[in-house]
């Protein structure tokens, strides 16, 4: 059985639904079952990757933590709009340094995160077999 490649994009903000939430579950779940992932962070998605959030005024819980431990289930595929960064105002030096260990190279960090344009995203996506959006 040869393992289908998934992308989930995430294009709602962090708090204020349960998506981007859901998101992160389903993404460690099939990580879980050795799936190929991906995500996407288009729209206010961008937002769910920014360092330093904090929650204490909409009393909800702070979940961005988990998304440090993506390379540890070997997903370091993270593509960030570039387009989506731009128009809120934000650079790749406002998101969380989130790296994985390269076993290929010695155990080496490195990014996942990697800034690509619409186009490159749009790429991206039609070499998926499935994409889920979230």
């Amino acid at each position: 059985m040869s393992t289908k490649k998934f992308m989930y994009l995430n294009r709602k903000a962090p708090y204020g639904t349960v998506y981007a939430l859901e998101s992160l579950e389903v993404v460690l779940i099939a990580a879980a079952f050795e799936q190929d992932v991906s995500l996407a962070f288009i729209d206010d998605g961008v937002y769910q990757i920014v360092e330093g959030q904090n929650t204490d005024g909409i009393g909800m819980k702070n979940f961005s933590k988990t998304f440090h431990a993506l390379g540890d289930y070997d997903i370091n595929q993270l593509y960030v709009s570039a387009e989506s960064l731009e128009e809120r105002g934000l650079s790749a030096d406002d998101l969380m340094p989130l790296i994985y260990e390269d076993e290929d190279d010695d155990w080496a960090e490195k990014p996942s995160v990697k800034i690509v344009s619409n186009a490159e995203l749009s790429k991206l996506m039609s070499d998926q077999d499935v994409c889920l959006s979230f």
